[in-house]
């Protein structure tokens, strides 16, 4: 047996692309693989449904992911940390400048009458 607990085979870091169930995350890993005939390096996209168990993870966050016994159907991984979190949505402005549109809020409040 090995001493070195925290050494796990197989992990792996991916980011979060879909945070929408409760301690299930889906985590697209990214690899090379070899063509066969022409020998090229191309890029392959692996998506895992990792478990998480205190929901810390949130979409777009890098996240180290490791195998773990069945947890269902499709579940087989474990979260171990979050690499890296998402950065934070820029809040959008809820009133745009006057300058920008021509039209002020008292101008969309009175009704206009065709004359």
């Amino acid at each position: 047996m090995s001493s070195t607990r925290g050494a796990l085979k197989g992990k792996r870091i991916g980011v979060v692309v879909s945070d929408k169930r409760s301690k299930t995350r889906t985590v697209a890993v990214d690899f090379q693989t070899l063509h066969p005939k022409y020998g090229k390096y191309i890029r392959r996209t692996g998506k895992f449904h990792v478990h998480d168990e205190h929901n810390e993870s949130g979409a777009g966050d890098r996240v180290e992911i490791a195998p773990c016994r069945p947890l269902s159907k499709t579940k087989s991984w474990r979260m171990l940390r979050v690499v890296e979190k998402a950065p934070a949505a820029v809040e959008v402005a809820t009133e745009a400048p006057v300058e920008a549109t021509g039209v002020t809020a008292e101008d969309e409040e009175t009704p206009q009458t065709p004359e």
